[in-house]
């Protein structure tokens, strides 16, 4: 028990640490499972499996807020496959070359370093994944692609683990395409299911079940289970609510995760040497080239600068494919250290990136050339807000009901803006006139302020940074019309005050008002 008590102590101490720091907690966790492997202490019983269940927990929630139609676009397959093949060969010369500088050897030549090139291709699906969810664009255009990229290379990784594993699949993988109309069952049986612990507790059973254990029996990756069987529950209307219900277990059982990899590296100072090497070299060529390629593919410059930040790092499946090749004789145990460190060195170094992500896509931005608008993505050109004078942006419950209300009461055309693409499909279905798109974009402000049409803007987005990252672009366009913001607590409020917005509502006071009001216009017994 007290070494389960250390455990989590040193996670909670330095992820707070990390956290006032404005560092991702997820990169104090890292750190805190390095400090603990220094020290000697081993992980205790059980932690592997809390890791791997919030792993699971955490491709099915992806699963469920994927748009798999983002696989079939270019940007997508192409991206992913061309940037793997450049890096596993980029990766495969700089590992050469620090065998040429006595820095490493190869005891299997070209082959050992093809293996490792090929396994640091891959990028971290529960890295990338978390730092999206931090800031609510799992659902965004960019973080659609993103994930879809990530999927290519999960699949990759996937057919290379079973075409090297010890035993083909099992004949009875067939039967795995029962999961469909078994999962058709039950999404009706989801219909019934309620809320709280026993939503929490369906979900769970549904990654596990038919997902994890289906797949690991017939002897495929449970993890790809877990994925698909999201996938089969993403159009079902409670998919939201049910990949929300999850996420305060998935966030526990994923620190376990970063745990575990620091835990379990026990490097020499040449291993981190190495380590530190192949994230000088390989990082920035990794970012360099989702940019060029997101380019080439029709993405605008912020949308693809977005996506290649959120992408430049090492996966847990590097850590894997790895051992597979050590398990086989093709890599030493020397460069599986050295991959095993350099994982979590990149999930470092990319969680303190993110946190600047939005300024630094503005800065870079700025150096790379203009577009032609006609040779984007559909989804990826600028808004066209001509025919609105309002624009509220998120359209969450606040943000739907200010749009119901200055419609109806106001008399005005109210435009909603939602960086996430299921929220806008289901909103367009009920009605609103509503766009996908990213209020961090400069370009959708100046387009907006230029049309001179927009008058009212409304911030209703849940995250204050976003809000006021908002209100920052609208003062950058020269917008001198009025501004009203949601807030969640005093220090938001007053802050939102101090940067000139009109009127400020606390979300949680607003709620107490109409509660109260709605109190007092209920009749008395005899009235």
């Amino acid at each position: 028990m007290e070494q389960i008590v250390l455990t989590f102590v040193a996670a909670a101490a330095l992820g707070t640490l990390a956290h006032m720091l404005r560092i991702p907690p997820l990169a104090g966790f890292l750190v805190a499972g390095f400090v603990l492997g220094g020290l000697g202490v081993e992980p205790f019983a059980g932690l592997e499996l809390l890791a791997d269940i919030g792993v699971v927990l955490l491709l099915f929630t992806i699963g469920l807020k994927f748009d798999l139609r983002s696989l079939l676009r270019p940007e997508t397959y192409g991206t992913a496959t061309i940037h793997m093949l450049l890096l596993s060969v980029i990766g495969m010369g700089t590992v050469a070359l620090l065998a040429a500088l006595v820095l490493a050897s190869l005891q299997n030549g070209w082959q050992e370093a093809a293996v490792v090139g090929f396994a640091l291709s891959f990028s971290s699906t529960v890295l990338c994944v978390k730092v999206l969810e931090e800031r609510s664009d799992d659902g965004s255009f960019y973080g659609q692609t993103a994930i879809a990229i990530l999927v290519v290379q999960d699949i990759v990784a996937v057919a290379f683990l079973t075409a090297n594993a010890d035993e083909p699949p099992s004949p009875w993988a067939v039967l795995l395409l029962l999961l469909v109309p078994v999962c058709q069952l039950l999404r009706r049986v989801l219909e019934r299911v309620g809320y709280g612990e026993l939503l929490v507790l369906f979900g769970a059973v549904l990654a596990l079940g038919p997902g994890y254990l289906a797949f690991s029996a017939v002897g495929l990756q449970g993890d790809l289970g877990a994925l698909i069987v999201g996938l089969l529950f993403s159009t079902h209307r409670r998919a939201i609510e049910l990949s929300k219900s999850l996420f305060g277990v998935k966030e526990l059982f994923l620190v376990g995760f970063f745990l575990l990899i620091g835990m379990n590296s026990s490097p020499t100072w040449l291993d981190v040497l190495d380590a530190v090497i192949l994230c000088a070299v390989l990082l920035p060529l990794t970012f360099i080239g989702f940019v060029v390629l997101g380019r080439a593919f029709g993405l605008r410059n912020r949308t693809t600068i977005r996506m290649s930040l959120a992408l430049s790092n090492f996966s847990e499946f590097s850590i894997i494919v790895t051992a597979v090749g050590t398990a086989s004789g093709l890599v030493s145990q020397s460069w599986m250290t050295v991959v095993a460190v350099a994982v979590p060195l990149s999930m470092v170094i990319s969680s303190i990136l993110n946190t600047q992500s939005l300024d630094l896509t503005t800065r870079l931005a700025a150096l790379l050339p203009e577009q032609d608008v006609r040779r984007l993505r559909v989804a990826d050109r600028p808004i066209d807000t001509s025919d609105a004078d309002v624009v509220v942006l998120g359209m969450g419950r606040v943000g739907r009901a200010a749009y119901t209300q200055l419609a109806k009461e106001g008399g005005l055309h109210p435009l909603g803006v939602d960086n996430d693409h299921l929220v806008v499909q289901k909103l367009e279905e009920d009605g609103f006139d509503v766009v996908e798109g990213d209020a961090t974009d400069q370009e959708f402000w100046t387009r907006m302020v230029a049309g001179g049409f927009v008058r009212t803007v409304v911030l209703a987005m849940p995250i204050h940074d976003s809000n006021m990252f908002a209100l920052m672009q609208l003062r950058a366009a020269g917008f001198d019309g009025r501004v009203s913001a949601v807030a969640q607590h005093r220090g938001q409020l007053e802050h939102l005050r101090r940067e000139g917005v009109g009127a400020v509502v606390n979300v949680y006071a607003g709620a107490g008002a109409a509660l109260a009001d709605a109190t007092l216009a209920l009749p008395l017994d005899g009235e």
